[in-house]
């Protein structure tokens, strides 16, 4: 086994019951790994697939070993529960992925300060906390990663003025992310972020953005599950700091065709990502 080969690695996961998680712990059960989620979804939601369960079976079937922990990350105690539980389990982290999110895309008047604060929770509360508590064990890997699912930092007006409270919890977890590549590069930790081109065909597309229209022209969870798996087995020393689009990861790994991912001719672009020129 080589030190960025994900066999016998622990990747410890916020959310992951479906959508982009799952198929990220997935991947990395066909490769042999230990994936321990945090997630709140102890049973089964009435408009929702999965819960933290299904999907640890899904994981184990792949191949992987998987431990599901019912737990909020926006709670220290849960946080803590967690890190212990996946060190007691296989003896260390190797692997934090921040993928908890919450999304309420309405404009600033029309939010509720609920909604707001539940963003901020998730997002920056609980990206913080699960890093925080993983660190100590990812400076003891013989290749530590932290990979959040932001997006890169684009401060064009037509994005800044869209969803200003949403946009402060995403743009929050980069700079995180960042911050800690600086943080921690001569303890040799890497920090980076995912984000997909476009719209991926999720229940959060389904049924909070734009139905069957916008999950049509939206791919697979599975294009972000292999751009994470190319940045999680890169040398973590040589690769932190980098803010990625899915598609660029799987670019430079030689990868031109994305039909297979779905999205028809003409996919919708996400948030943040501009169209080209």
């Amino acid at each position: 086994m080589t030190e960025t080969s994900l066999a016998g690695r622990t990747i410890v996961m916020s959310g992951g019951s479906r959508g982009i998680g799952l198929a990220v712990g997935i991947a990395a059960g066909r490769l042999g790994a230990n994936v321990v989620l945090l997630a709140k979804t102890d049973v089964p939601h009435p408009r929702l697939p999965g819960t933290v369960h299904t999907a640890a079976a899904e994981i184990e079937a792949a191949g992987g070993q998987a431990l599901a922990v019912v737990g909020d990350v926006r709670e220290e105690e849960s946080v803590d529960r967690v890190v212990a539980l996946a060190v007691e389990r296989f003896g260390g982290i190797d692997v934090c992925v921040n993928n908890a999110s919450a999304l309420a895309v309405d404009k600033t008047e029309d939010l509720s300060v609920k909604k707001f604060d539940l963003m901020q929770q998730i997002q920056l509360r609980g990206t913080f906390l699960l890093t925080r508590a993983c660190l100590p064990h990812l400076r003891r890997s013989a290749n530590g990663h932290v990979l959040t699912f932001s997006p890169p930092l684009n401060l064009s007006p037509r994005w800044m003025g869209a969803h200003p409270p949403y946009t402060l919890a995403k743009y929050g977890m980069t700079l995180l992310a960042l911050g800690w590549a600086a943080e921690y590069a001569e303890a040799g930790v890497a920090s980076n972020t995912l984000w997909p081109e476009t719209t991926i065909k999720t229940a959060a597309v389904a049924n909070l953005l734009g139905g069957e229209e916008l999950t049509a022209r939206s791919r697979e969870p599975e294009i972000m599950a292999d751009a994470a798996i190319e940045v999680l087995t890169k040398p973590a020393r040589e690769h932190t700091g980098h803010t990625h689009l899915d598609v660029d990861v799987l670019r430079a790994a030689g990868v031109t065709d994305f039909a297979r991912y779905g999205g028809g001719e003409d996919p919708e672009y996400d948030v943040y990502v501009d169209p080209p020129a």
